[in-house]
């Protein structure tokens, strides 16, 4: 039966409880204060910033920037479906391809299972290069403008599939599967009712990785998509920080645009767009937050 902590059973003296209490307080306002920071400076005004700098505590506050980073209303809004809907269809592929991988390696009577772990390990170090990478994607598949490049260049990562290997062979005694192979079981039938139920934990570690991979990801979006309908979120925010820069880079804007320019937010626009672009995934780290350091701790474990 899982035991629950109690303080009853916690033999450490008071005063260490107290430490540690300050000590994970500490961290968690470290944490914190990072996004507290971006989130005041979004709503501060840009001139009281560019004479006093950042403050946690707004002098002046000014909506300038979120209107700013929200005039294309409808393209952040088709932006913010398309990161949704490859970052939920990447997550649920990549974590079930994972799988598929992860579970042959993890059992000791498969064929030439060194072989293909050390395949696995293999592209953690090395990769293809971008030239091929690109004309794979472009001539062969002819796969440009269309949502597949967003989604299988990060379907697979060999760090996710050893973490996964190990935990399985960790957590799911051979035993088990050879009792369901006596028993009759396929290997599918072993594979989606026994190994996935069992490795839960391990599972949603993996799936937080992979959909946070797929939701911060801008740059296959700059390389494959030129049709605005399929920019993510990420790299809309990426567009509208490279045109800031443009604008308060060039010498070459006529004085009527210059004078515009310096109306434009700065700092300001950067941090609301820091705010926009965490977004929903934020949401997903509570419900995964009980799994994802027992999925990691046990499947670090190397073997």
């Amino acid at each position: 039966m899982k035991k629950k902590y109690s303080a009853a059973l916690d033999r450490s003296p008071p005063w260490a409880r107290r430490v540690t209490h300050v000590l994970f307080a500490f961290v968690c306002v470290a944490c914190l204060f990072p996004i507290l920071l971006v989130f005041a400076i979004s709503i501060s005004d840009e001139a009281t910033i560019a004479q006093h700098g950042y403050e946690i505590i707004p002098r002046m506050l000014s909506s300038r920037s979120y209107e700013y980073v929200l005039s294309d209303f409808q393209q952040i809004m088709r932006g913010y479906m398309v990161s949704i809907t490859i970052t939920v269809i990447g997550t649920v592929l990549g974590t079930l391809i994972t799988a598929m991988i992860a579970y042959p390696l993890s059992r000791t009577d498969f064929p030439f299972r060194r072989h293909f772990t050390f395949f696995v390990a293999f592209t953690m170090l090395f990769n293809g290069g971008l030239v091929p990478w690109y004309l794979v994607y472009v001539k062969m598949l002819g796969a440009k403008n269309t949502i597949i490049p967003l989604i299988m260049p990060l379907l697979i990562n060999g760090f996710n599939v050893i973490i996964l290997r190990t935990f399985i062979s960790a957590n799911i005694h051979p035993a088990i599967i050879e009792s369901a192979i006596i028993d009759g079981a396929g290997e599918l039938q072993i594979f989606f009712k026994m190994v996935l139920p069992l490795s839960v934990t391990g599972l949603a570690a993996v799936a937080l990785l992979v959909s946070l991979n797929y939701w911060n990801d801008w740059y296959n979006a700059l390389l494959f998509i030129d049709t605005k309908k399929l920019f993510p979120l990420q790299f809309l925010m990426y567009r509208v920080n490279i045109s800031i820069q443009v604008l308060n880079t060039s010498s070459f804007i006529p004085d009527a645009a210059a004078n515009a320019r310096t109306r434009l937010p700065n700092e300001t626009a950067r941090m609301a767009m820091s705010i926009l672009g965490i977004g929903p995934i934020v949401l997903a780290y509570p419900f995964l937050q009980k799994y994802f350091v027992r999925g990691l701790t046990l499947g670090s474990v190397k073997g």
